[in-house]
This record gives C-alpha cells, sequence and structure tokens, in this order.
C-alpha cells in the first residue's frame, strides 16, 4: 500500500515536471515550432464566429466562436492563439465540457484531458480584441495580416492552417456589411441588423475578413460576374467620374488572370471597400479587398502615373487571388513569394488597358529607384529571410519583397523563357490549390523546364542582399572586358541579362548580353564614343557613367533616358564623380522638358531630393529662385493638365522667395486662377499646410480657414487631428508629439505619418531633431502595436530630411549602445538613415 502511493505520488510529481516543462516552450507569438506541430496534428478546421457591434465606440464587442477541427494526435495539450487580456475571455466548452480557462503567453492551453483523436469542437465567449478592427464612430474594418486574427480572437493563426469561415454581424442597422462568404441572410430588428455569411471559401487566417460601416453600396455586372463596392466618398461627381472606371479595370485584370493561369476565379465572390486612410494602398482578402479610397477614387485630371497607379493597384490585389490567397506561402518568411507574384502579373495586367504607356519605362520607374533605396544600405535585407516567430513577420514587408523580387523575377523568366514561365506557374497554382507552397517548391517546378541549376542562381538573388557594382576596362587589343564586382568581397555573382548600346562614328549598335561567372569578355571596339551599360534598363546593379551619352539626350529612348536618370542618381549618392549640384544643373536642362510623364515625374523627383536633402540652405538660396522662374514659367505655358500638375506640385514643393510663396498664398485664397491647373480638396489641405509652414505668422489663420472649408467628413476629422503639428509655436507641436506615446492616439497610422512629415519638415529640422530619440525609442512598441508598414514609415518620417551632425550622432549612439537590438528593427532604422547619412557626408565634402 505505501508502495502503490508512493508511486502514485511520484507520477503526480513526474506529470507536474513534465507539464512545468510543457508550459516552459510556450512563447509568445506563433513560434516555428509551434506552427510545425500544429500543421502536423490539425486538418479540417472551421470556424464559426459571431460578432456584435455596438453603435457607440466605447462598447465592448462581444463576441463567440465555435471551432471544429479534426486531431490526429491528442496525446499532448493544443494551444489556441489570442494576443489580448485573459480578462476578455468569458468562457471556454470543449467538447461539450465547460473547462477553466488556462491562459499562458497569448496562448489559450487546451489540454489533451479535454481532446480525442478525430473530431473535435471548441466553443468560446469573449470580448473581442479591437488591435486590428480599426474601429472607428461610423464603420470598422478589420485586417488581420500577418498574425493579427489572433488580437480579435482565438483561433490557429498561421498561414498554413487553411479553414473555412462562417461569420455572423450585429451592427447598428443603418450599417453595410461585406465578408469573405456571401451573404446568406439579411434581418432588421430593434435597431439592429443581424448579416449572416454564408461559409467562406478554404482562406488562411490572415486572409479572414470584414468591413461594416456607414459605407454606400454599389453593384455592378462586369463580363457576367457581379461585384459589389462599399465607400464613403461624399463628392458625388469624384464618384461618377471613377465608378465605371474601376469596375471595368477589376473586369479586365480577372479576365487577364483566368487567361494567363488557366484556372477561373477560384472563389465564390468578388466585392471590395474603399476606406478612408486605409494603411496600405489595398489588402487581398478573398472576396472583399480592401483599398485606400483615395488611390481608386481619382481627382479630376488625372496624371498618366496616377491612372497606372490606380490600373496597377487594382491589378496587383486582384492577381492576389490567385497568387497569395489560391496558393498561400508555407510560412511568412515566403511572403514576398505572393507579393512578386503579385506584382510582376500585375505588371503584365496593365499593357492591354493602357496601350499608349511605355510599360517597359513604366517597370524601370516603379521598381529600380525604390529597390536601390534599400539594396544601397548597410541595413539592406535578402529576399528571402528568416523568420523563427510570426510576431516578427510584420518585418518581412518592404521595398525589397516589392521592388527587387519583381526585377528578380523578370531575370527568371528571361532565363526560362516567357512560355516555359507561364506553364510552370500554372502547375505551380494547380498542384498547390488551396494548399500551401514554399519557393524551392516553385522553382523545383521552373527547373524542369531548363538545363541550369536554378537553385545555384536564386541562392545569389533571392537568399543574400545587396547589389553588383558593374564597370568596363580594354582587354588590351580591341573589345572591352565587363567586370561584375560584389561591393561586399564576397565573390557574388548576380547573374542577369541586359544590353550594351555603343555609338560609333557609323551610328548604334545594341549588344545583349548574359553577365555571369563565364562572360565577362564583350566583343566592342574601344573606338566609341560612349558606352551606355542597361541601356534596356533589365540590369540590376550601380553601372559606370558615360557623360557622352548626355550629349545625345535627344537620341535616346524614353527607357534609355530613364536608366540614365536613375543611374545618375546612383552614382551621385554614391560619391561617384557627380556632386547633387552638377547633377541639379543637368536636370535643369532636361528634366521639366520632358514629354513622357514618367520621366517628369522622375526627374522633377529627383529635383526635390537633392533640393531638400543634398543641398545646404545656402545652396538653396542660390539655386531657388532660377528653379522658382522655371517650373512656374513652364507650367504657365503647359497646355496639359495633367503635366502641369506635376509641375505645380514640384514648384509649390521647393518655392522660398517671398514672391513664389505670395503666388501660392493667392492660389490658396483662390484670388489667381491657373487656367487648366484643377485643384480638389486634397490639394488645398496639401497646401494650407505647406504655406502653414513656410509662412508660420499665418499657421493658425490658414488651418482655421482651411478647416472651415473641408466637406467631406472624413477629411475633416484627419486635417484636425494634425493640425497641431502646423502650429508655429514649437510646445503646442511638441505636446502633439508627446502624444504619440500613447498606442490609442497611433491609432490611424496615415494620419500620423502625415504629422510626423510636418513635424520634421526640412525647414524645421533644427527644432524636431530633438524627436529623434524618443521615437527610436518608440519603435519596438510601434512593432507591436502598428500594422506592417509602419515602423518603415515611423522611421522614414523622422529621419528623411535630417542630415546635422547631432542627427547622426543620435542615431548611431542608439544603435552602439544596444548591441543586442532586435535584428529586423536595427536593419529598419539602418535602411531609413541611409539618406541622412550620404547627405551628411556630401554636405561636409561641399563646405
Amino acid at each position: 500500500m505505501k508502495l502503490f502511493r508512493v508511486l502514485i505520488l511520484l507520477g503526480v510529481a513526474v506529470a507536474t515536471i513534465s507539464g512545468c516543462d510543457t508550459n516552459s516552450k510556450i512563447e509568445n507569438g506563433v513560434s516555428l515550432e509551434l506552427a510545425n506541430e500544429r500543421k502536423e496534428r490539425l486538418s479540417d478546421i472551421r470556424y464559426h464566429l459571431s460578432f456584435k457591434i455596438p453603435a457607440k465606440i466605447d462598447a465592448s464587442i462581444e463576441a463567440t466562436n465555435t471551432i471544429y477541427f479534426s486531431l490526429n494526435d491528442s496525446e499532448s495539450d493544443l494551444l489556441l492563439d489570442f494576443r489580448e487580456a485573459e480578462s476578455k475571455l468569458h468562457s471556454i466548452t470543449i467538447n461539450g465540457q465547460a473547462t477553466p480557462i488556462d491562459f499562458k503567453k497569448e496562448h489559450i492551453i487546451i489540454s489533451k484531458k479535454y481532446l480525442v483523436d478525430g473530431d473535435n469542437e471548441i466553443h468560446l465567449s469573449f470580448e473581442a480584441g479591437e488591435t486590428s478592427l480599426n474601429r472607428n464612430e461610423e464603420f470598422l474594418y478589420t485586417l488581420f495580416v500577418p498574425d493579427r486574427a489572433r488580437t480579435a480572437f482565438p483561433l490557429f493563426d498561421q498561414p498554413n492552417l487553411k479553414a473555412r469561415y462562417t461569420l455572423t454581424l450585429t451592427t447598428p442597422s443603418h450599417w453595410e456589411a461585406i465578408s469573405n462568404g456571401p451573404l446568406a441572410e439579411k434581418t432588421t430588428t430593434n435597431g439592429n441588423t443581424v448579416w449572416a455569411f454564408e461559409e467562406s471559401d478554404l482562406i488562411s487566417s490572415y486572409l479572414f475578413s470584414f468591413v461594416a460601416g456607414e459605407f454606400e453600396r454599389v453593384s455592378q455586372t462586369v463580363n457576367g460576374r457581379e461585384m459589389t463596392m462599399l465607400h464613403r466618398e461624399t463628392d458625388e461627381e469624384k464618384v461618377a467620374r471613377n465608378l465605371d472606371d474601376i469596375f471595368e479595370l477589376h473586369g479586365t485584370a480577372l479576365e487577364w488572370l483566368e487567361d494567363y493561369t488557366g484556372i477561373d476565379y477560384p472563389f465564390k465572390k468578388f466585392d471590395f471597400a474603399l476606406i478612408p486612410s486605409f494603411q496600405y494602398g489595398g489588402m487581398e482578402h478573398v472576396g472583399a479587398i480592401q483599398y485606400r479610397a483615395s488611390s481608386l477614387f481619382l481627382d479630376e485630371d488625372p496624371s498618366e502615373s496616377r491612372q497606372l497607379s490606380r490600373a496597377s493597384l487594382i491589378a496587383h490585389e486582384t492577381a492576389h487571388m490567385w497568387f497569395g490567397d489560391l496558393v498561400t506561402m508555407d510560412w511568412f518568411n515566403d511572403v514576398w513569394t505572393k507579393e512578386v507574384f503579385a506584382n510582376f502579373m500585375a505588371a503584365k495586367i496593365v499593357h492591354p488597358s493602357f496601350p499608349e504607356i511605355n510599360h517597359e519605362l513604366n517597370f524601370l520607374v516603379r521598381h529600380y529607384p525604390s529597390a536601390y533605396s534599400v539594396d544601397r544600405t548597410s541595413g539592406a535585407n535578402p529576399i528571402r529571410q528568416e523568420l523563427p516567430n510570426l510576431n516578427e513577420a510584420g518585418q518581412m514587408y518592404g521595398a525589397i519583397i516589392y521592388n527587387k523580387a519583381p526585377i528578380m523575377m523578370r531575370q527568371l523568366e528571361l532565363l526560362v523563357g516567357e512560355e516555359n514561365f507561364q506553364k510552370g506557374m500554372q502547375d505551380y497554382l494547380s498542384t498547390y490549390s488551396f494548399k500551401n507552397a514554399t519557393w524551392p517548391d516553385l522553382i523545383h517546378i521552373l527547373n524542369k523546364t531548363i538545363d541550369r541549376n536554378l537553385s545555384e542562381w536564386s541562392k545569389v538573388w533571392v537568399n543574400t542582399a545587396g547589389r553588383p557594382h558593374f564597370s568596363v576596362e580594354s582587354d588590351g587589343y580591341t573589345g572591352l572586358i565587363l567586370h561584375q564586382e560584389d561591393p561586399t568581397g564576397n565573390e557574388r555573382i548576380w547573374s542577369q541579362q541586359f544590353d550594351i548600346k555603343v555609338n560609333h562614328e557609323t551610328g548604334n549598335q545594341t549588344y545583349s548580353i548574359l553577365s555571369d561567372k563565364e562572360s565577362k569578355s564583350l566583343k566592342i571596339s574601344e573606338a566609341s564614343c560612349y558606352k551606355f551599360l542597361n541601356s534596356n534598363g533589365y540590369g540590376y546593379g550601380l553601372f559606370p557613367l558615360d557623360f557622352g551619352g548626355l550629349m545625345l539626350w535627344n537620341d535616346l529612348t524614353d527607357l534609355e533616358r530613364g536608366t540614365v536618370y536613375i543611374n545618375l542618381y546612383e552614382n551621385m549618392l554614391e560619391g561617384f564623380e557627380l556632386s547633387p549640384e552638377s547633377y541639379l544643373s543637368q536636370l535643369y536642362t532636361l528634366a521639366v522638358y520632358e514629354d513622357n510623364q514618367l520621366l517628369l515625374n522622375l526627374g522633377l523627383g529627383h529635383v526635390r531630393s537633392i533640393f531638400w536633402n543634398f543641398l545646404t540652405a545656402e545652396q538653396r538660396v542660390q539655386h531657388g529662385p532660377r528653379w522658382e522662374k522655371l517650373l512656374w514659367d513652364e507650367m504657365i505655358k503647359e497646355k496639359d493638365s495633367s503635366r502641369k500638375k506635376i509641375l505645380f506640385n514640384t514648384y509649390q514643393s521647393i518655392a522660398m522667395q517671398d514672391s513664389a510663396v505670395e503666388q501660392l498664398m493667392a492660389i490658396w485664397k483662390q484670388d489667381l486662377e491657373i487656367s487648366g491647373l484643377t485643384l480638389s480638396e486634397n490639394d488645398y489641405v496639401g497646401l494650407a499646410s505647406n504655406l502653414a509652414i513656410k509662412v508660420p505668422t499665418m499657421a493658425d489663420t490658414l488651418v482655421q480657414a482651411q478647416l472651415n472649408r473641408i466637406k467631406n467628413p472624413d477629411r475633416k476629422k484627419r486635417f484636425e487631428f494634425i493640425a497641431p503639428t502646423l502650429s508655429r509655436d514649437e510646445a503646442v507641436r511638441d505636446q502633439f508629439f508627446e502624444s504619440l506615446k500613447q498606442e490609442e492616439n497611433r491609432a490611424i497610422e496615415s494620419w500620423v505619418l502625415g504629422a510626423l512629415g510636418n513635424l520634421h519638415h526640412p525647414l524645421r529640422t533644427h527644432q524636431s531633431d530633438k524627436y529623434i530619440l524618443p521615437s527610436l525609442e518608440l519603435l519596438q512598441e510601434i512593432q507591436v502595436t502598428g500594422d506592417i508598414f509602419f515602423p518603415k514609415r515611423w522611421l522614414d518620417q523622422t529621419l528623411s530630411n535630417h542630415s546635422s551632425d547631432r542627427a547622426v550622432k543620435t542615431v548611431r549612439d542608439f544603435l552602439e549602445n544596444r548591441p543586442n537590438y532586435n535584428k529586423q528593427l536595427r536593419m529598419k532604422i539602418l535602411q531609413a538613415s541611409d539618406t541622412m547619412l550620404r547627405a551628411n557626408r556630401i554636405k561636409k565634402n561641399t563646405d
């Protein structure tokens, strides 16, 4: 008997120790280890969710979730993810048995003693978390990418546990709502509407979504498919002007994708919502895409670039229905795959809709400058990164996956051939439909089409960061040798194809080359006027300058001029043979005379960057007047309304002289009307903000007058929020910055970013550098509480206009004093501070 009792006690002790060991492995977030373990055990997951959304924003949202799933191993506990306070959990029932709530480190522990092999059911009653519900007084929308569904309700929050969602919403009766599944039933009683949606298709948790609020509902049928749009725009003329184009662009994208992939649209419905101040351009929720309203509702006389941006955004989000939604990455280290596919396909999709656009040039200007802006920095990250825990997945996003990855993908398509590439994509989509896949899975499929080791090629392009530097030299005889150098000294070779254009006395000749380990010698005569490397814009890296090409500027194609602009700017930043003042002088004779709007935007963007970031205050005074006159004169003469608007925007940005500012003030007051220049409510808001900073004595008057003018209630709320940052009183601005330390004051991120832009305007950097250190100190909290792009954008708005020794020292000291600082956030700081560091060095050399 004693022996038996000892064995029982020993067993209890062992069980307790074992339980402690199990619990000790629990960590915040969703670790890769946990995700892999659950992927092996779980299948056939279904969520039945209900949310009761009250009219008062300060009232809690009561919710329930019944989870059905199959379990193939009930011998160990199971973890549900819920990143909220335990107090929000009301009750839990497991397989019909009410159980105690066991909560630890953002997880609900489901004891194995309540689980069975096979079918299981868990019912939870709780108060919904609101971190990712984006709740406003008149509407809300969910945004759960990458791991934020767990901030609203308990679930298995990882991309490779796809599930079906059945949703019931209770809202105020005058609200509208959409979700992933079609609407099954709608009933209204006692001032509330109950929206019962059909079960969704099989989707990943970050794609589950709903939008509800005071929206206008508009439906159209395009190519036989009914689509519904929700929006809040109050300008009826703007709505009417844009409505048909928005629906038609979606229809065109869907039709193209069905043809390219060989797969009909794979989901039950196709709707979208246009949301004021949305954090991103768009988000690809299945059947319920969300967009930033201003990206789709264009102002009158939009530029060619703005129209193309809208079409590309719509094509991007629509492409995600196949690339990302139908086939989803297995883990968020491959989040870039869905983005590169969407961007790459979007570039192809917009071609038929915009036959007048130079699409090679469009690809160049939309991808290369942004990719270089990260890849040239000491914080550059590879396309594919390691990710031990989903709570850092948001930091995978950035210019590298959105802009460098499509460049890589274009080189990959060149390697395997366009037809083989399309067949490979079709094989990939059909093989992994409604499943998850990795980048190596696709490489394996494509490798069947080519006699080359694509895995080795991918290692450099995808798994490492940075860009090569190119140079040419004589081979000692009659030809040239092309050198591709790894600036890190690691002897990597980015195997790639591009053109070299050579000007001979007898004319121009273009050579298509492959730059890799085996191909370095070029059969090009040295007796040439200039050698234009990467003339077709396909190459990726830093290419040498050849100023002879500028002498033949008018003989270059638009695409060639685009590559020259980008190469000149990149060489200027590297300090190679070209100073900012020299490049600005070149731009004076080139930029404003560009017929192509893409080139006009590119060239004038360089003007603004040099003027505010790389010139000293004295140099601005020296160069500003002639630029103001040139821009004003060309704007007045310009007949095309879109080009006129581009010229005006640059003019108002750099205007410094009293006479120029007075002209802007007269335009804002509507005392001066420029023929052909159409300004929207947004334009007047931006102009008022600009003038308030440049004429601080008028700031309060300007702000109040502009507030009285604004008709759209969402735009009015935004301007009310940022108004303190326009105050001439530094103490008022300081108080506003202090308020950003409270999470609730950072809720609408686009407003915060606009406010930071005002605080750190180039004319205020001598006062705003004191905000740099506390902004860096807030970064880790912002990474936890904000959405995926917010940390980098917070840094960009904080650092990009600074260049003083004091600002540089603040950033360097911050990093040096924190050797164990989060790796991903360290990289973001190094990326965002790159312009600051280069400007500081260049200005010192100027002095």
